[in-house]
């Protein structure tokens, strides 16, 4: 059964990576060049209409936006990496902001990059894709608009897409196929974030039963000492 989004509410925008929520709940971050749908592909997963502001001005978003999901995990919209119609002063701003949260947030489950499909292979995306790897932050892509091609035409973007990718990768990242008209490839992409909040959860509790297991024995330890 996919897994289904009950409740989404917006939590905080901060304009620096030490003003984000306290980093608790796991959380997954959406990124893209400017006028890429990222806006309307987060609400189309959380099935709300207004809950990212959409806009016809690329560039909309300026600030870390966090909204909490199912009470359990926050989705986070950052800023685009293609920033139109903003001085350079402000770009080097949005680049700091942004890279101090990919680098230092330590509850970030995955990087979702979303690429238009529409369009063959932007230098600015692969830099981006690159310096994820660099720096081995978890990332996804996500093509999105796949309704607005025809099954042929994305396919033959894809394949060039593919072949830019193995210039500097050894194996193709995971990839997903969206559309936030037609909700192509939504259920999976929420699928795979749960698979992903699962894997968290299982590792969280190992470790909290690794350190009650050593806590014991310190206790027991120190009993010993005492008689």
């Amino acid at each position: 059964m996919a897994y289904i989004i009950k409740k989404a509410t917006f939590a905080k925008s901060s304009s620096k990576f030490t003003e984000c929520p306290e980093d608790e709940l796991p959380e997954f971050a959406f990124i893209g060049r400017s006028n890429v749908g990222k806006s309307s592909l987060i609400n189309k997963i959380t099935n709300k209409k207004d809950l990212a502001k959409t806009s016809q001005t690329p560039g909309k978003t300026q600030l870390i936006n966090h909204f909490l999901i199912n009470e359990k995990w926050y989705l986070v919209d950052l800023p685009g990496y293609g920033w139109a119609k903003v001085g350079q002063e402000k770009r080097m701003q949005f680049s700091k902001m942004i890279k101090n949260y990919l680098l230092q947030r330590k509850n970030l489950k995955c990087v979702f990059v979303l690429i238009d499909s529409r369009l063959e292979p932007q230098a600015i995306d692969f830099d981006f894709l690159n310096f994820l790897g660099e720096k081995q932050v978890p990332f996804v892509i996500i093509y999105t608009k796949i309704d607005k091609n025809s099954s042929s035409q994305t396919q033959k973007i894809l394949a060039q897409h593919n072949r830019e990718l193995m210039k500097t990768w050894e194996e193709l990242p995971l990839r997903f196929m969206t559309s936030s008209q037609t909700g192509a490839g939504c259920e999976d992409l929420k699928d795979y974030m749960k698979i992903v909040l699962d894997e968290a959860k299982q590792i969280q509790n190992l470790e909290e039963t690794s350190q009650t297991q050593k806590s014991e024995e310190t206790s027991q330890i120190d009993e010993t000492i005492e008689e």
